[in-house]
């Protein structure tokens, strides 16, 4: 009897602790995301996909990003640490490295190889550079490194920033159509993805070619198939339907599929071979599977924001998100599964597109900046100052300024002046102001919380509202600007009451609302502000 009685206590002891945590953590990253497109689109969504997780989950309607550069590392990077780049360190997807003197890409790292079929230069990657822990990171150490950690992506960024330093393994997709990893991870890769690359899926979607996934008179919210505003995939003769992607592989390589709805898919597949064959969410042990979805932006940047080929990628994102809850559902479990979905950043407006709707806003092309910021340098002070201008960031040559005996202040003052003329300049920042920000400067602190001082810039500018330091087709973001900043952020599954919130958030919350809800410790740099929305499930 007493045995019984001990048997039973320890079955109800473990299952409460059980309860504690989720069996499976899913993030998905939606890559250049608009909350916009959640309104736009919803009626032509199916009820199984987005409008699953909204009309069932929570949603914060009003989620920003709180700092600039609003570009896909920093993103990937806030959203897992629950900080921002002026602790987290990545600072851009690329940045001109003050401390180093040279280009520093955000996953970048020597020490490593690639392990599969992939070039040396995409598996030479790891999260060396990122400074802080990820909630990914904080369940791997809450359970003993037995819970695991899974990251995947077609970006590689995507992919390790998000699973941390203490990840199983990360993925991400080589142009020669498999998907790869490093040595920081392990030596080989696993016998499931060998296997799932052998098959060469990513075949059947090149092969098939891109049409249109609903009659055209679904597309009503787009512009014309073949307007102004659009880039041309791959050298494509115009921007419209049908697009043979078969034709478009043999003159370049698989990495065509990153720019198709298909690369999604791709992904979903893989993600789904990851849960089965790595056991994903098998037992009461909280694993961790990161999936960043990065067709959107790829369309988004060529195509264009009010493409009818966007449209139609979301269209079909729609329907993979409602297949894959469909999967979770049969192998984890309805109610043993935490699911949130948000973006890395949003994306602007086409810059023509609205200029020729009376808008007084023009595209400014990097190359230009920096052709212009170097003629005023030779003008001024007889020579060339500037070492780098990347990511609104300005460099100054400092050995330059100081073999001609020049001021630094004084160099940055007359950049400044010179700068502030320019049509598309709102404000120029430098170090000291960036350093001691002005609680009344809205923008500034922006700036301040994306800003590492021993990798950015002498001065940081600030485009106006609508310029884009882009070209003339497609789109881009980076800015403090609403339209870069606003993204969805849904809660779903596990423990989540329904219910949505307008109340303005920021992305850097999530990580250490997850970090409270499962009671694993938060990420060692986050504010450790919380939604109290997903903590409360009454």
């Amino acid at each position: 009897m007493k045995k019984n009685i001990v048997l039973l206590a320890l079955f109800v002891i473990s299952n409460l602790i059980a309860q504690q945590r989720p069996k499976l953590v899913v993030g998905i990253v939606v890559d250049q995301m608009k909350m916009e497109y959640l309104y736009r689109f919803s009626d032509d969504f199916s009820a199984n996909g987005f409008n699953r997780l909204m009309n069932n989950g929570y949603t914060f309607q009003n989620m920003h990003y709180n700092y600039m550069p609003t570009y896909t590392a920093p993103g990937h990077a806030s959203i897992y640490t629950g900080t921002t780049p002026a602790t987290h360190g990545i600072v851009s997807n690329e940045w001109f490295s003050r401390s180093l003197g040279k280009e520093t890409y955000c996953t970048d790292d020597a020490s490593v190889k690639t392990v599969g079929d992939g070039t040396a230069e995409e598996g030479a990657m790891s999260p060396k550079n990122l400074q802080s822990t990820t909630i990914t990171d904080e369940v791997r150490m809450a359970t003993n490194f037995t819970g695991k950690v899974i990251g995947m992506s077609l970006k590689d960024r995507g992919a390790i920033l998000p699973a941390g330093h203490f990840a199983n393994w990360a993925f991400w997709y080589s142009k020669t159509g498999a998907f790869i990893s490093s040595t920081f991870y392990g030596e080989k890769l696993p016998e499931w993805v060998t296997q799932f690359n052998n098959e060469k899926h990513y075949m059947s979607y090149l092969n098939k070619g891109w049409d249109l996934y609903k009659p055209i008179s679904a597309y009503n919210e787009s512009l014309a198939d073949n307007n102004p505003y659009e880039g041309k995939l791959y050298n494509s003769a115009a921007p419209v339907f049908p697009y043979d992607l078969k034709s478009m592989y043999e003159k370049n390589d698989a990495g065509v599929l990153r720019a198709t709805p298909f690369g999604n898919d791709f992904l979903a597949e893989f993600a789904m071979k990851a849960i089965e064959k790595e056991e994903l969410g098998k037992d009461n042990i909280t694993d961790f599977l990161t999936v960043s979805f990065s067709s959107t932006d790829y369309v988004g940047h060529i195509i264009g924001p009010r493409s009818i080929e966007l449209q139609d990628t979301y269209l079909r994102l729609d329907q993979t998100i409602a297949d894959f809850l469909i999967y979770l559902d049969k192998t984890v479990g309805k109610d043993n599964y935490l699911l949130f979905l948000t973006a890395d950043h949003a994306g602007a407006e086409n810059v023509n597109y609205l200029k020729d709707n009376k808008y007084n806003v023009r595209s400014v092309p990097p190359r230009d900046i920096r052709a212009n910021l170097k003629d005023f340098s030779i003008k001024t002070f007889g020579e060339d100052l500037v070492l780098n201008y990347s990511s609104f960031n300005l460099y100054f040559d400092k050995d330059i300024i100081k073999n001609k005996g020049l001021e630094l202040n004084k160099v940055n003052e007359a950049f400044k002046t010179y700068l502030m003329t320019q049509d598309y300049v709102k404000r120029v920042y430098t170090e000291e102001e960036i350093l001691h920000p002005s609680p009344s400067d809205y923008y500034l602190n922006f700036i301040t919380k994306g800003y590492d001082v021993t990798q950015n810039g002498d001065l940081i500018i600030l485009d106006k509202p609508g310029y884009i330091e882009y070209s003339g087709t497609g789109t881009s973001h980076g800015t403090t600007y609403t339209y870069d900043t606003h993204v969805p952020a849904i809660f779903y599954g596990w423990h989540i009451k329904k219910g949505e919130s307008y109340d303005k958030k920021a992305i850097t919350e999530i990580a250490p609302t997850i970090a409270q809800k499962i009671k694993v410790t938060f990420p060692n740099g986050t504010e450790a502000k919380v939604m109290q929305e997903i903590l409360d499930e009454k």
